[in-house]
């Protein structure tokens, strides 16, 4: 995984941000579903346990300099029954966090995270892994952009929405 690789990810993520931030109407009223304050929570700490495993994997000096961060690098890094928990634990954490959700994005967003899974344990090509993570990213930015509204936020009803 190369920086660029990121940074396109990152991209992504950020240009469906903005646009949800900039079209009127996003989320659409009759897809929108309020985030409750811990499903946002368990969301948070997917995303980040699942940036934690692939930073230990292919970014090991920046996981690194997090002081004791070296036994879990070496669990992750191991491939074993560890790595495997310390990837599934994170991925359910999102989708249970998302489980209010569309049922086709959280269809979409399993598929994503499980074929990440497959693909990371069963001796694939690299880039075929690397594409699976990108499907995988691009799904959570768009479930939870352009899908959810934040716990702070009402859900538009269709009234409302009109007059956004």
């Amino acid at each position: 995984m190369s920086t660029s690789f990121v940074l396109t990810l990152l991209g992504v993520a950020a240009a469906l941000l903005v646009l949800r931030l900039v079209v009127p109407g996003l989320p659409a009223a009759r897809v929108v579903r309020r985030l409750s304050p811990l499903d946002l929570g368990l969301t948070v700490v997917g995303v980040l346990g699942l940036i934690l495993h692939c930073a230990s994997m292919f970014f090991r000096p920046v996981v690194a300099a997090i002081p004791g961060s070296g036994s879990v690098i070496s669990q992750i890094n191991s491939m074993g029954t560890a790595s495997m928990i310390w990837y599934t634990v994170p991925a359910l954490l999102v989708l249970v966090g998302l489980r209010r959700q569309q049922w086709i994005a959280l269809i979409l967003l399993a598929g994503s995270l499980l074929a990440v899974g497959v693909t990371m344990y069963n001796g694939t090509v690299l880039s075929t892994h690397l594409d699976t993570i990108f499907a995988a990213g691009v799904m959570i930015a768009a479930t939870v952009f352009l899908l959810s509204a934040p716990p702070w936020q009402r859900e538009p009803t269709p009234a409302t929405a009109v007059a956004r």
